[in-house]
């Protein structure tokens, strides 16, 4: 076998003694091999695509039957053209780039982890602290290319994305790098991912730190290679360690074992015989040591296979002049390749790194990493990833036993020190620091200039919406430079929709003014937190009645203060005719039941017109009915001024009662020129184009409406609640009906994924909570006193809590008076007998006295 790799680099240092470790153990385990053995050949590629290639090709010669390496991504690229024409196994413990695939590639066969999955856990990493917007440092190679288009994709899935790709040659001098991270610097994203090798990548934090690019604010994620750098070499020189405090990086998981505690354990032994220089274990080291094995195994199972070690020459060599010039002849094709690829993807061992298992795509299964966070001198464990269940502080072993569950709730990960030693997370963003204003394109309204506007003379942009944004502005926690830039002639209604497309395509940087928020408008930018609440309405011209209806006088009382009021009047009659029927011949009528109905009746119903002749004696009747009658005048009063209210207010009437009226009506519908109001109709209503009339100005509708349908107007005016209330305030005759039929607010428009949307979003709240927006509101804003709704009809009503407190008064004098006059009968009848019986009782109280008991009463 052959191994091919670079031996002075960070990985190949490790990798060197623990392939040379692995194939001793190979060789020492007889139940290995079955008493064969394997012989090492190791070529230093220098990750040099023609030294490694030559190497490659040196191997053939010898007639390997696998090489495990190359390290480098852009040697695998080079010697798997080679292994597919030899049926040679690669074994990489190191070739990360995700494009290489065993469609294309298949000799090939990563024992590490594809950079694809590293990617997708920075992606998630970054999504989970709801950062949209990622530069990416990378050296310009197929590893470096391959992996962060790889990064793009993942982030995409999370409406994430790479604003920003810095791509630096290989082998950067200091100055490549100093003149890319200034452009860096003049980006607006902060977070910063770089993925290079450990070499390139130390002089880059060092010049980012020189640049002061690694203070508070910013956001690093160095890919596996920092971890592995300082696992190899433990701490390195103050200068650099100071240079990547706050960093998060990652390193690929390997499980804990009993064998990989053994192996850790001897791991110096083994540096010093087969490397010399004091090397730390690193993961590569783990997955080059596995690589060893997984060829030791597979080849056990081809031999059980019958499998043969044998060679025979290539028939596209042979015969060719070059060939023979280049002595290509000497390479041979290993007869038994297929099998033994076939028994290298169908392994299944413990090795060091965990289970070592191939799925169909050629990766190993189970991927994770360590997520780690660099604090002080050292590394600080923060969560873990794998592609089970996303990101966890638990670590995948003990999730693998559990049902998957990527939830944004189990999404966690512990406390990071950042850049600066804060524990605040970093915003993830700046404006872009190149002396340039925002450009925010405003619409030079040309009626309700109210909203915004252009001053002729001078030039400045105001109105209620300029307010509102300025005011958000000034609660954001840095200073945001903009200037207006205004659309619109001022004669004609500007394009709206023309200028949140210039927003869309990054002409300009956002849009401030009425913009409603629509389904179509959200699918191009991103829309803050509505400022105004609005929504279309209908607005009609009312006609005055010319008779009112004839039930009108019942609609000052609900009907339940209708049925208690009257139910009182009859609660009156009958209490004074107990009162005073024994003593009052106006009330007894010499017994005649009828006729003592009748003035029941017409007495208590005379007290509303106070017009009552009988004459009320007794004592407890008068205090009775003195109350009633105060009771009386409060609601004859109370009814006469509602009643004049309602019939006042009814005389304004319409034929349009809302949008499906106005709709079913047949007539015109007016609409103002440009507004979302006539394509609402056409598109969502299906009112034919031919039935909408565009208006241009406020004094338009007033004329369109007042002329009518039947005289070239319109019978209604379709348009946004917001303008009308302006509108209705200085054109009192008209008025709105029915309720809004759409609910939409305005906001403020931004290129999608800007992270100014949600900071001035909760600005937009802040100012809402703290009453400022109310402020701005009536400032510019004249709320309409004129419009006359059913609630307003509704409120002009009596209802029975208006009065409880009256009929209260009322029912416990009533009960009082009739407490008093039974206590004044029982007292005179035990007074008047000398016998007592509840028949008795009775009968002496129907009775009427005669006149000497009269006389006998008032002495």
């Amino acid at each position: 076998m052959g191994a091919a790799f670079p031996f002075n680099s960070t990985y190949g240092r490790v990798a060197s003694t623990a392939i040379q470790a692995a194939v001793a153990d190979v060789n020492a385990d007889p139940k290995v091999l079955k008493g064969s053995k394997l012989t090492l050949s190791m070529h230093d590629t220098e990750c040099n695509g023609f030294i490694g290639m030559i190497g490659a090709l040196e191997f053939m010669e010898n007639d390997v039957v696998a090489i495990v390496g190359p390290q480098c991504s852009l040697m695998a690229h080079i010697i798997s053209h080679i292994a597919n024409e030899l049926h040679v196994p690669l074994l990489s413990y190191g070739a990360t780039d995700p494009t290489l695939s065993i469609l294309q590639f298949p000799y090939f066969v990563r024992t590490t982890q594809s950079d694809g999955f590293q990617m997708q856990s920075i992606a998630e990493i970054i999504d989970h602290y709801q950062w949209r917007q990622v530069i990416a440092i990378f050296i310009d190679d197929e590893n470096g290319r391959n992996a962060i288009s790889a990064l793009g994709d993942k982030l995409a899935q999370r409406r994430c994305m790479i604003t920003f790709k810095a791509a630096l040659p290989p082998n950067p001098t200091r100055n490549n790098i100093t003149d890319l991270l200034i452009k860096v610097g003049l980006q607006e994203s902060r977070v910063i991912v770089l993925h290079a090798n450990p070499t390139d990548g130390i002089t880059i934090f060092s010049v980012a730190n020189y640049l002061q690019m690694t203070d508070s604010g910013y956001v690093w994620i160095a890919t596996d290679w920092l971890v592995a750098l300082l696992d190899s070499r433990g701490p390195l020189d103050q200068q650099t360690m100071d240079s990547i405090q706050g960093v998060v990086s990652l390193r690929m998981h390997t499980a804990d074992s009993a064998r990989k505690a053994a192996f850790t354990s001897r791991w110096s032994k083994l540096v010093r015989k087969y490397s010399g220089p004091n090397v730390r274990l690193n993961s590569y080291g783990f997955y080059a040591y596995d690589s060893v094995w997984i060829l030791a195994r597979a080849l056990d199972e081809f031999f059980n296979d019958g499998g043969l070690i044998s060679f025979s020459n290539d028939s596209n060599l042979s015969g060719e002049d070059d060939a023979a010039n280049l002595n290509l002849q000497a390479l041979s094709v290993f007869d038994g390749g297929k099998l033994l690829i076939d028994k290298i993807r169908r392994i299944s061992m413990k090795g060091l790194t965990g289970l070592v298992q191939f799925d169909q795509d050629g990766n190993l299964i189970h991927p994770a990493f360590d997520i780690f966070n660099v604090v002080g001198s050292g590394l600080k464990m923060i969560g873990y990833w794998s592609n089970y269940s996303g990101l966890s502080v638990i670590s995948p072993e003990k999730l693998y036993n559990l049902p998957p569950n990527r939830s944004s709730v189990n999404q966690k990960l512990k406390n990071v020190i950042w850049p600066g030693d804060t524990v605040i997370q970093p915003r993830g963003w700046v404006f872009a620091n190149n002396g340039e204003e925002l450009k925010i394109g405003v619409p030079n309204r040309v009626n309700f200039q109210e909203f915004i506007s252009k001053d002729s003379k001078t030039g400045t942009v105001k109105g209620y919406c300029v307010d509102v944004f300025v005011a958000a502005v000034n609660l954001l926690p840095y200073p945001v430079p903009y200037k207006f830039v205004t659309y619109g002639d001022g004669i004609k209604p500007p394009n709206y929709d023309e200028i949140l497309y210039k927003v869309a395509n990054e002409e300009i940087n956002g849009a401030v003014g009425d913009f409603s928020i629509i389904t179509n408008r959200t699918m191009i930018v991103d829309f803050t937190q509505p400022f105004i609440e609005s929504g279309l309405v209908v607005v009609t011209l009312p006609k005055k009645s010319i008779s009112t209806n004839p039930w009108a006088f019942a609609k000052p009382f609900t009907a339940n203060l209708w049925c208690v009021t009257g139910a009182f009047f009859i609660l009156v009659g009958v209490v004074i005719w107990i009162l005073e029927r024994r003593e009052n011949e106006e009330f007894n009528h010499h017994g005649e039941p009828m006729k003592q109905i009748v003035t029941i009746f017409w007495f208590s119903f005379s007290t509303l017109f106070f017009t009552h002749q009988e004459e009320v004696a007794s004592i407890p009747g008068r205090m009775f009915l003195i109350i009633w009658l105060f009771v009386v005048l409060i609601i004859q009063s109370s009814y006469t001024a509602s009643l004049t209210s309602i019939l006042t207010v009814q005389q304004l009437v319409s034929n349009i009662q809302g949008i499906d009226s106005l709709i079913a009506s047949g007539y015109p519908i007016g609409v103002p020129v440009g507004s979302l109001a006539e394509n609402y109709l056409v598109k969502e209503l299906n009112v034919p184009r031919s039935r909408v009339q565009a208006l241009a100005s406020p004094d338009e509708y007033a004329r369109s409406l007042e002329l009518g349908p039947d005289n070239g107007g319109v019978a209604g005016l379709v348009y946004d609640r917001a303008y009308l209330e302006i509108f209705l305030s200085t054109h009192c005759q008209f008025t709105t009906v029915g309720s809004e039929f759409t609910k939409a607010g305005w906001g403020f428009a931004f290129p999608r994924e800007s992270p100014l949307a949600t900071d001035l979003s909760t600005a937009i709240l802040q100012l809402s909570e703290n009453g400022d927006l109310q402020k701005i509101r009536d400032k510019w804003l004249t709320i309409s006193s004129c419009t006359i709704t059913k609630d307003e009809l509704e409120s002009n009503r009596l209802h029975l809590r208006s009065f409880w407190d009256l009929f209260l008064i009322s029912g416990l004098s009533c009960i009082i008076a009739l407490i008093i006059y039974y206590f004044l009968l029982v007292y005179k009848y035990i007074s008047s007998n000398t016998e007592y019986s509840f028949r008795g009782f009775l009968t002496f109280a129907n009775k009427m006295p005669d006149n000497g008991d009269k006389k006998e009463e008032k002495s």
